[in-house]
């Protein structure tokens, strides 16, 4: 399964109604909610008041990706709204497993981020308490930047590392996703590429259905 997710804070934040009309129009059911705090990384964004009115449509399956310090309050703060997924950094944490199961607790699937330059190993010991793992490709906190090649190699070994196992979780990746990362990624195995404004929103011709169908074409058959 390879699909796209779009990166909701990426959107016109003044017409999110009609964005999320036009991304069901393109066919994207998945939605990458960004939350940051202002001091993992130097952005703020998105509020559970803003998230739960798009939650509560239930269109899309929904994924919150916890860029703050002090996770465990963000669990808390962001459960009520229900997202499908939580994802925190394991880079915030000296407890994963406390706060994988935290999230279970709750009724989420748990997901865990990682950064470019921190070794994909670190998650190995909880490949089978979660759900979801999301491969940063470029530093988390803002859209637009370069993407990090690099991290090519650490999903070459996620992949090994996930072989055989008859339950996996998903792999996320987002950062810079555009045909270009598209196509080496999808050759070496991801499920979720999320897109913002190097892909989607942007003021490049053409609807968010033409932009993600010529994603889809650069995802390799397997």
């Amino acid at each position: 399964m390879e699909k796209i997710a779009a990166s909701i804070m990426c959107g016109n934040q003044l017409a999110l109604g009609q964005e999320l009309l036009d991304l069901q129009v393109a066919g994207i059911d998945w939605l990458h909610c960004d939350v940051m705090d202002g001091v993992y990384v130097n952005n703020l964004a998105m509020a559970p008041y803003v998230l739960e009115p798009i939650i509560q449509i239930k269109k899309f399956t929904t994924d919150i990706h916890l860029a703050c310090v002090d996770p465990e309050k963000y669990i808390e703060m962001f459960a009520p709204v229900q997202p499908d997924y939580l994802t925190f950094h394991i880079e915030t944490t000296e407890e994963p497993e406390a706060l994988l199961k935290k999230i279970h607790g709750k009724g989420i699937k748990a997901g865990i981020a990682i950064n470019p330059v921190t070794p994909i190993e670190k998650i190995f010991p909880y490949l089978d308490s979660l759900e979801l793992i999301l491969v940063m490709t470029v530093n988390p906190g803002f859209a637009g930047q370069r993407f990090q090649w690099p991290v090519l190699e650490k999903l070459e070994r996620l992949n090994s590392q996930l072989d055989g196992k008859k339950v996996r979780p998903l792999i996320e990746v987002d950062g810079n996703i555009n045909a270009e990362t598209t196509a080496s990624i999808s050759k070496i195995g991801a499920n979720l590429y999320v897109v913002g404004t190097s892909a989607l929103f942007n003021d490049q011709a053409g609807t968010y259905k033409e932009k993600v169908s010529q994603l889809k074409q650069h995802f390799v058959t397997r």
